[in-house]
């Protein structure tokens, strides 16, 4: 039964989508307003123009979740992907194959973009926009988490519903890299397709693109990241064989060769990584990180001014996970875990910096533990090391761990682990902005440091 808020909600948008095209929340501009169509598209639309049919638009989807919908607190962009995922499971199209029978599709298949009218939608705007009058970087990383989820979806379903006897879960995040600020107040799309498949893992690139300005009419990318994705068995939670995907252009085959190698360096790591733990333990190296360190313990009177010690950065806050920020199969969406260790590592940023830092790049993110509905979540911040070598465009690198505690059985365990790089704008140092070095003072964390140093190295 609908609450009176529900109603209020729902009867809300009718009106709006009664009003003439053009303004916000038109009714016919998305495929999400059909339920016999399922968002895909070969590239992302122009934001000045119509909206293409297969696309969907981040204010489209104002409806009542049904049954498969986790609940009201998705934002509408991830409210219009659950639409469409309904849409594939209440549209099954005959002759797609059975369920045990595996195909090869083209990344085509799996392409869908979002469509955010940010210059004629002031409701779409104001939930995106942070009180610098700048994009809530944690809210759109949300997003891509929902849409790769959907790309997913798409390219392992067959049509006739065998997607159910799968679960399809984030396993990582490799690199989420910001290429060039993101405004709030232009129209922007972010589109995504599956570029590699593995035997029941599959990798997908998202992009959000953007005009620059009025000189710039065409879309440029602002934001790149990759997603893998695992697919396991419903029943026995096992690992479970996939579509394969065959590339097409030569852009899609340079794609999933990047992705091949990137799998292939991935299994590397993991073989080498005694070798790795080898050498962390170079006393050379744990030294001279906590040379300073020590004297900060010891003496801290003729400790450097311009510098900090790892423990007196840290940041912390803890929630217990709700029914509303579930995903469809029942735990905590991914997404919602990626927005809440940003915005933790956002504000250890600002706090640190004394000015609103830009965000630069996340780090490869690992899915290590499922979190579950009414599970106690903390997130644990500190500021690893800093980079000044440009005094122009310094370095803040944050690493944010996710702790799923049971108070019952006296236990902790890591769930998740991420890793922000954070800067400041080049008027703030002009300004004689200056950024502190940042020590270790115990031997993990010099540990710590080390190995998140040699990670951001360039492979060779």
């Amino acid at each position: 039964m609908r609450s009176s808020s529900a109603r209020k909600l729902l009867s809300h948008s009718l009106r709006r989508n009664r009003v003439a095209a053009g303004s916000p929340f038109p009714a016919s501009t998305s495929c999400c307003d059909s339920p016999q169509k399922m968002c895909n598209s070969t590239a992302a639309p122009p934001p000045d123009e119509n909206s293409d049919q297969n696309s969907i638009d981040a204010g489209s989807s104002m409806r009542k979740p049904i049954s498969l919908w986790p609940g009201m607190y998705h934002s509408p962009v991830t409210n219009a992907l659950w639409e469409a995922r309904r849409n594939m499971f209440e549209s099954p199209s005959a002759g797609d194959g059975s369920q045990s029978e595996l195909t090869a599709k083209t990344p085509s298949r799996s392409r869908t973009s979002i469509l955010y009218k940010f210059s004629s939608d002031f409701v779409l705007r104001e939930q995106y926009r942070n009180p610098w009058n700048e994009i809530r970087t944690g809210k759109l990383v949300e997003d891509l988490d929902a849409l790769a989820g959907t790309v997913s979806f798409k390219h392992c379903s067959s049509g006739d519903g065998s997607a159910r006897s799968m679960i399809l879960v984030t396993a990582s995040v490799d690199r989420i890299i910001m290429r060039r600020p993101i405004r709030v107040d232009a129209d922007l799309s972010i589109v995504g397709a599956v570029t590699w498949i593995g035997r029941s893992s599959m990798e997908m690139q998202l992009q959000v693109l953007q005009t620059q300005d009025a000189n710039h009419p065409s879309e440029s990318v602002a934001l790149e990241a990759n997603f893998t994705f695992v697919a396991r068995d419903a029943k026995t939670g096992k690992s479970t064989p996939i579509n394969q995907v065959t590339p097409e252009t030569e852009h899609e085959k340079m794609l999933w060769k990047e992705a091949e190698e990137r799998n292939k360096l991935r299994k590397q790591k993991r073989a080498q990584g005694k070798e790795e733990q080898d050498k962390l333990r170079d006393l050379e190296r744990l030294n001279d990180l906590l040379a300073e360190g020590r004297v900060f313990l010891d003496m801290p009177a003729l400790a450097d001014r311009n510098s900090i010690l790892i423990k007196d950065t840290y940041h912390e806050n803890s929630l217990i996970c709700q029914p509303q920020q579930r995903n469809i199969h029942g735990r905590i969406f991914g997404g919602f875990l990626m927005r809440k260790a940003f915005e933790l590592a956002f504000s250890n940023a600002y706090t640190f910096a004394g000015v609103s830092p830009r965000f630069l790049e996340v780090d490869r993110v690992d899915f290590i533990k499922p979190v579950d509905v009414g599970n106690f979540l903390r997130f644990k911040s500190r500021i690893l090391y800093t980079e000044a070598t440009s005094s122009a465009e310094p370095l803040i690198n944050i690493e944010v761990v996710a702790h799923v505690t049971s108070p019952e059985l006296r236990s902790s365990e890591v769930s998740n682990k991420f890793y922000f790089t954070f800067s400041v704008r080049p008027e703030a140092m002009k300004d004689g902005l200056k950024i502190r070095n940042v020590v270790p003072g115990t031997e993990e964390e010099a540990r710590r440091v080390i190995e998140r140093m040699d990670a951001e190295r360039p492979v060779s």
